[in-house]
């Protein structure tokens, strides 16, 4: 009952085509000469070629991002700080609504 049943290989029905040819193909390398000069070897760094104009840019596109998330960060301590004052504001309004009940009766 709790045993999985093992599905058995599907048997090709009709007509069999046969294995397709397989052709190898062989790699022949170049003849290969002698270097005339010897080459400089290559630098794996970038070269970056930092120009007055691209470092104004720099310093420009830092200090927007900078001014950008400033406000955004001092703009959620304002909407915290408002919130916080408002709730309370209104526990103080709930209070003495309840204390001026208490002392009518």
């Amino acid at each position: 009952m709790f045993r999985p049943k093992i599905p058995t290989m599907p048997v090709p029905t009709g007509r069999v085509t046969p294995a397709a040819l397989v052709e190898s193909t062989a790699v022949i390398p170049p003849a290969q000469t002698a270097p005339s000069a010897p080459a400089a070897p290559a630098s794996t760094r970038p070269v970056v070629q930092l120009t007055p104009g691209t470092a104004l840019a720099l310093v420009g596109d830092g200090t927007a991002v900078v001014l950008v998330v400033g406000a955004v960060l001092v703009s959620m301590l304002l909407a915290v700080a408002v919130t916080g004052a408002s709730v309370a504001v209104c526990a103080l309004v709930v209070r003495s609504l309840i204390t001026s009940e208490t002392r009518r009766r």
